[in-house]
């Protein structure tokens, strides 16, 4: 079984803190098999401007298989509060960040990360001076979050990328679940401060402490759905929502060849499509049959209102044309009528083809398309012999074959057919959607 342990000294200061301990950032880390994890600490530690007001809750799930995985030399530093989990006793990550959020103790801010970062020196300070801004500025409940730029443990800090990132709408998935994309911010030079978000982002959050408490995680949510659910609830309990224009921290993104939770357990696909359930239920996708409780949405703002702040609707799984442009929020206020009238159902879907299924070294045409339950075509966009070449340059062996269009209803499956110079016609391969 997981187990907590912190020092006695820890304990002793934990008894003694007060309400709000002013300038203590409670850090919120849920981590998994991660190298990442002591050098993310260290670096954290080391570039902060003030180290004593940093409070480390750690999910640290572990494998002995993991020598390199070890904790020990912050078992009896005051700061860090553990929880030790074996590997194979995890739930997945929201079940991990619902646990270190109950050793909050009231700290005056809260961040939240993965295990895989680097900071700017004196990122804290940096940070609550981008609250306090926003404050001055009317914002009640500023909530700093994002998608953060990049970098690359094998060549830092040289493959850092420095430019702040802004998420963007991507797409809704057949089942409900709303993907979000990065873009650069282009005039950040020309900004002061935050912009304006519609989302949030799990990897990197910076607001009030009473966050932990107002917007939980939800253990049931798995994987997918958990961004979105947040930035919807977060809104309704009344936070506003930013992106910064100053780079304070790098996060890892692409973790190749490192065990993520599903890698180690084979049933994970259950709690996934439960997730997913879940989430279609919090979005009124589907009827109510779950109790939602603290995991619900906020007394302060409804769906509505978020949903017309981010130009989103989820019953529709569609998206206003204003948010597809990449406009910062809020969207405009339109009458009702023109309300109903503004959106666009985009249906954009990834065919994942298996290099074994698609054998030939001379492709030269594949025909793509998407058809309803009725056979009939709904949307065609072929595949020419320069982008079929960039199909096999896939590090998991997929061709990962992307495609968009406007649609009101949703395709019932997908064609691929492949034609080679030398066979002509190949085997049609065909998929369902949903």
């Amino acid at each position: 079984m997981y187990r907590f342990f912190s020092s006695f000294f820890a304990q002793t200061y934990l008894k003694n803190t007060t309400r709000h301990p002013k300038n203590k950032i409670f850090i919120q880390i849920a981590s998994y098999r991660d190298p990442e994890l002591l050098p993310t600490l260290r670096d954290c530690i080391e570039k902060a401007k003030y180290p004593k007001n940093l409070v480390f809750s750690i999910a640290w799930q572990h494998s002995p298989e993991d020598a390199w995985d070890n904790l020990d030399e912050f078992k009896d530093d005051k700061r860090f509060k553990i929880i030790d989990i074996p590997h194979l006793e995890s739930e997945g990550v929201c079940w991990a960040r619902n646990k270190l959020q109950g050793q909050y103790d009231d700290e005056e801010y809260t961040l939240q990360l993965d295990s895989h970062h680097r900071f700017i020196q004196n990122w804290d300070e940096e940070l609550i001076k981008m609250y306090k801004q926003l404050k001055e500025m009317g914002h009640e409940k500023p909530l700093i979050t994002g998608y953060i730029p990049s970098y690359d443990p094998d060549n830092d800090p040289g493959g850092r990328i420095n430019e702040p990132w802004i998420m963007h709408f991507d797409r809704f998935s057949p089942d409900g679940i709303l993907h979000t994309m990065p873009d650069t911010i282009d005039d950040y030079k020309d900004r002061t401060r935050p912009i304006p978000a519609r989302f949030y982002s799990a990897h990197f959050a910076f607001t009030t402490g009473d966050f932990v408490k107002e917007v939980p995680h939800d253990p049931n949510f798995y994987f997918h759905g958990e961004e979105h659910s947040i930035s919807a609830r977060a809104y309704t309990w009344g936070y506003d929502l930013f992106h910064p224009v100053k780079t304070t921290i790098w996060h890892e993104y692409t973790r190749r060849g490192k065990k993520k939770q599903w890698d180690d357990v084979s049933t994970w696909y259950i709690k996934q499509n439960g997730s997913i359930e879940r989430c279609q239920q919090l979005f009124y996708m589907k009827p109510r049959t779950q109790d939602f409780g603290i995991y619900d949405f906020g007394p302060v703002r409804t769906l509505d209102d978020y949903e017309k702040y981010a130009g989103i609707s989820f019953q529709k799984r569609a998206v206003q044309q204003y948010t597809m442009d990449k406009k910062l929020p809020p969207n405009p206020i339109l009458s009702n009528e023109e309300y109903e009238a503004s959106f666009v159902k985009i249906f954009k879907h990834c065919i994942d083809v298996g290099y074994d299924l698609v054998p030939e070294k001379d492709y030269d045409f594949w025909a793509i398309a998407f058809h309803d339950e009725q056979n009939e075509t709904m949307f065609r966009q072929d595949a020419d012999e320069n982008e079929i070449r960039g199909f096999f340059n896939d590090p998991d062996k997929y061709c990962k074959i992307w495609r968009q269009f406007e649609t009101s209803k949703q395709p019932a499956y997908w064609v691929v057919w492949p034609h080679s110079k030398s066979k002509g016609w190949c085997e049609r391969l065909t998929g369902n959607i949903g």
